[in-house]
């Protein structure tokens, strides 16, 4: 259309700039300064964000992983052999410096690492002084699978199942774990998925809280560096990690005691593995199935009581896995 009225134009031209600029400050109120309104969930596209006190500060966003190591590429050495391993990670929580990646994001099957976030879990929802009951999905049918022989009808409490889980590494407790908690195995389950996801364990789905294989139970070794972190903060978990043994009474369904001696399925903490010199190794948890390999996640300290959590997933053999184990730690020294 051909104006005609110079005037006209002229208005026109300088009303439609007036709301441009009125439409761009409403668009960038905020712009430099410290609130945005940008509320936090945890399937956010932005994920390395969480708000801090939205009740008081609405809109405050505080960098999700600002105490936490975060690495998107291989970190290697020369003097790491990880070939065979899948995967694997060093972390410097006190620097939250990444020491060693390989394959840290790739998805694979836990093994028994899923009881740390059970045993986590359990801790933060659960009274250790509460008392469990098995059920009959504590007899577990796959062959070799871990027990440490609990019954229908036994009852312990879940303080007891917390240390026959983490330092046998027992599915029978682990279920009973999972059910006194949650009240069914899936439920559980839920609960693990959640807490996952609270800790950015984006890349793990959970179907059991023993790590007995399934397609849709599995982690990276980044996840469960950030499980394990969560988890050494409570004393009870760093306590149980580093017994090499454990004796126990609990109770059948007829009330007759029942006794268990269980030993650290971890070979630094039984002795049989020595780590590097001015290495501490504080305890941790193994993992083993056919599908998942050999598994093994360790928190350790240095000389200056600096602490390390370290993680090899599906290694060929028990040998190469403490064997790599043990050069990865080196890697501390360096």
């Amino acid at each position: 259309m051909k104006c005609t009225n110079n005037f006209k134009c002229s208005y026109t031209i300088r009303k439609f700039i007036a709301l441009f600029m009125l439409l761009t400050i409403f668009l960038c109120t905020g712009c430099g300064g410290s609130q945005y309104d940008m509320p936090y969930t945890v399937s956010s596209d932005v994920s390395s964000f969480r708000i801090v006190n939205p009740e008081e500060s609405k809109g405050t966003a505080e960098p999700f992983a600002k105490e936490l190591c975060v690495v998107d590429t291989d970190v290697t050495t020369s003097t790491v052999d990880m070939t065979k391993a899948s995967s694997a990670g060093l972390f410097d929580l006190n620097s939250c410096n990444t020491i060693y990646a390989k394959n840290i994001h790739e998805k694979l099957y836990p093994a028994s690492l899923t009881k740390i976030m059970t045993a986590l879990v359990a801790i933060k929802h659960g009274s250790t002084d509460m008392t469990l009951s098995a059920s009959a999905n504590v007899k577990i049918q796959e062959s070799g699978a871990q027990v440490c022989g609990i019954k229908e009808g036994d009852q312990m409490t879940l303080n007891q199942a917390l240390h026959l889980l983490l330092i046998n590494s027992a599915n029978d407790a682990s279920v009973m774990v999972a059910e006194g908690i949650a009240g069914s195995v899936e439920a559980f389950a839920d609960m693990m998925n959640e807490e996952a996801r609270l800790l950015g364990a984006t890349n793990t789905h959970f179907v059991n809280p023993h790590g007995l294989p399934d397609d849709n139970h599995y982690t990276t070794a980044y996840d469960m560096y950030l499980i394990m972190n969560e988890a050494v903060k409570y004393s009870l978990f760093n306590e149980i990690i580093q017994m090499d043994s454990y004796t126990t009474v609990y109770y059948d369904k007829n009330g007759a005691e029942k006794e268990v001696s269980v030993k650290n399925t971890n070979y630094y903490i039984q002795g049989s593995a020595a780590a590097p010199g001015g290495i501490t190794v504080i305890g941790g948890k193994t993992g083993t199935t056919n599908a998942a390999g050999h598994c093994l996640i360790l928190l350790t300290r240095d000389t200056a009581s600096r602490p390390y959590i370290s993680i090899i997933m599906r290694s060929e053999d028990k040998d190469s896995l403490y064997a790599q184990m043990t050069d990865l730690l080196e890697e501390i020294n360096n």
